[in-house]
């Protein structure tokens, strides 16, 4: 008969989702505590990007070694078709 009884407990998701008030998790009540003390500052939706770091290569530098790698590809596997003993 305990079988029956647990079946009867059996959590329903439907059920929970219907809730009409849902417990914020521990991580939203510590923001929310420490928020009341000391509210966050504005924050931009998008940092801007950092140039000073590292230099970025043009754009045309960049097709420039793309096609030399093709080409050297190319070049690579009909040298190696050539020198294949039929």
């Amino acid at each position: 008969m305990p079988d029956r009884e647990d079946e009867e407990r059996e959590y329903d998701l439907r059920w929970a989702d219907g809730a009409e008030h849902k417990e914020p998790s521990a991580r939203a009540r510590m923001l929310a505590a420490r928020w009341k003390e000391n509210p966050p500052g504005p924050v931009p939706f998008r940092a801007d990007p950092d140039h000073g770091g590292s230099g970025r290569r043009s754009s045309w530098v960049s097709t420039v070694v793309v096609l030399g790698c093709v080409a050297a590809v190319i070049v690579l596997l009909g040298y190696i078709n050539f020198r294949a003993p039929y």
